[in-house]
């Protein structure tokens, strides 16, 4: 593959979204582009189950997508999804069918980091990225908000309503009057108002809307000459009146609604409407930036090393007041024990070698809560906080990585016998355990290696002899294996060549 083509993949609740873009000069022209509408969210149930007929629609999209990338590095190509598969209970089951079907991991992103994505890709699309601005992105199931500039999301925050829930729920079988508009309205502003506020004070010079619902109320409004340029607080309101005089969405006949849009336009309308009044916005701007383009952005990020999960663990070591010394150093013991057991995984960028580097870092941002048990509050942090450029799926596994490196390994039982995450434990472990002392002792004389389903240690004569406190909390790392049937052995001669 040329290493100057990338795609990103947006599972969207209303479309499925494939982009492919050309790197030039570190910018990104979109090259190529694949839409099915898919409304996934239409197939989530009262009882958040996400019904059959809406994974099969999902993995014959990802299946067409699938043929479009066949030629594709595994770097080359990200794909996430969104809200319908943030909240649908049963995700993990259809993500198995989905990654099957288009060939790459999908990531399931938190709302927040929905939200900085979307912001990067519409400022990068601005004329002006320096302005204050203003962007909403009315998504099938949710409805992100930032205020940015330059590049840079100042607030960031994800509504649980979008085009496609909104209008199943307030307008079945497309009918639309008075009372369902002003419900719809209504329980729209309830879900801003809690924002609003931080908002205004914050301010905007500019506000942009991005995606489906935006750019098809822009082209209705400016095709039915209800607006001169984009979305208007009049435009909206003629737009209304056309609504109600037809009383159903299939006999509104006008300029720019497209067929695809047609079923979710209500929802979009509904909640474009709240967002004018209750951010008091006369005009909205739409920008062709979405969280596609911003995906790809972060791609190319990562492309040329300024990987943003990587500031992300810096500023969390920042918050948290870790004492940097002691956790680089369990950082390079761990990364060190592992290129001893597999040297292919002694490459920087190996994603393994860096999920185990994070979790050095960050594994004692709990001793902040608590010192009792700060192995707990620190995965719980790392599990939910906001960690721009990490997904769900990134945080649960580097919060599994971060609970495991001290205390009981039944707590982690559950990981996949055969997962390479077991050899990240093991480095971990022992490396905070080699440098519990807390000293500047560097880089300990041990060699790890795997023996049957566990790992042995091997240390220099009489080493372990010198370390009592170590020599004991080797023992107890023996104990807690072997309950797990996996085993670590220390090989350690005493000075006179004895085995202890």
């Amino acid at each position: 593959m040329m290493r100057n083509l990338i795609a990103a993949i947006d599972l969207g609740s209303n479309s499925f979204r494939l982009q492919v873009g050309r790197i030039v000069n570190d910018q990104i022209y979109p090259l190529d582009g694949l839409k099915e509408s898919v409304r996934l969210a239409a197939g989530l149930s009262a009882d958040k189950i996400l019904d059959l007929d809406a994974q099969q629609r999902g993995v014959a999209a990802l299946q067409r997508f699938r043929e479009r990338l066949h030629d594709f590095d595994a770097g080359a190509v990200r794909a996430v999804a969104t809200n319908t598969l943030r909240v649908a209970k049963n995700s993990a089951e259809f993500l198995l069918r989905a990654e099957a079907a288009l060939g790459f991991p999908i990531e399931v992103i938190a709302g927040r980091e929905e939200a900085r994505l979307i912001y990067v890709g519409v400022a990068h699309t601005l004329p002006d990225p320096h302005k204050q601005q203003l962007v909403v992105d009315i998504g099938g199931g949710s409805t992100e908000f930032v205020i940015g500039k330059s590049f840079e999301p100042l607030l960031l925050e994800s509504r649980y309503m979008g085009c496609v829930g909104y209008s199943l729920r307030f307008f079945p079988n497309g009918r639309v009057d008075k009372r369902s508009l002003k419900e719809a309205e209504l329980a729209a502003r309830r879900e801003l108002q809690t924002i609003v506020a931080a908002y205004r004070e914050a301010g905007w010079e500019e506000a942009v809307g991005s995606s489906g619902s935006a750019k098809a109320l822009a082209e209705i409004l400016e095709q039915n000459g209800f607006s001169h340029s984009g979305i208007t607080r009049e435009g909206l309101e003629r737009f209304r009146a056309e609504l109600l005089r037809a009383g159903r969405i299939d006999a509104l006949d006008l300029a720019g609604l497209k067929g695809d849009r047609l079923p979710v336009i209500l929802g979009g309308f509904a909640i474009m409407s709240a967002v004018f009044k209750e951010f008091d916005i006369e005009q909205m701007v739409f920008s062709e930036g979405a969280l596609r383009l911003g995906v790809l952005y972060d791609l190319l990020g990562r492309y040329h090393h300024h990987d943003l999960r990587d500031a992300t663990v810096s500023a969390f070591v920042r918050r948290y007041n870790v004492d940097l010394r002691q956790a680089q150093q369990v950082a390079d013991t761990a990364c060190h024990l592992l290129n001893q057991v597999e040297p292919a995984m002694a490459d920087p960028e190996n994603l393994d070698r860096r999920f185990l580097s994070w979790a050095a870092l960050l594994h004692e941002i709990g001793i902040s809560v608590a010192h009792s048990s700060y192995h707990k509050h620190s995965a719980y942090i790392v599990a939910n906080a906001d960690m721009p450029g990490f997904s769900r799926m990134d945080q649960g596994r580097l919060s599994r990585l971060v609970l495991s490196h001290r205390g009981k390994l039944e707590r982690v039982a559950s990981i996949d016998p055969n997962s390479v995450d077991w050899l990240l434990i093991a480095c971990l472990r022992l490396a905070v355990v080699i440098h519990r002392a807390r000293d500047a002792r560097g880089t300990p004389p041990i060699v790890l290696r795997r023996e049957g389903r566990g790992f042995s240690v091997n240390t220099p004569p009489g080493w372990l002899q010198k370390l009592p406190l170590t020599a004991a909390a080797l023992d107890e790392e023996q104990r807690q294996w072997s309950a797990l049937g996996r085993g670590l052995y220390i090989r350690s001669p005493s000075a006179r060549g004895a085995e202890v």
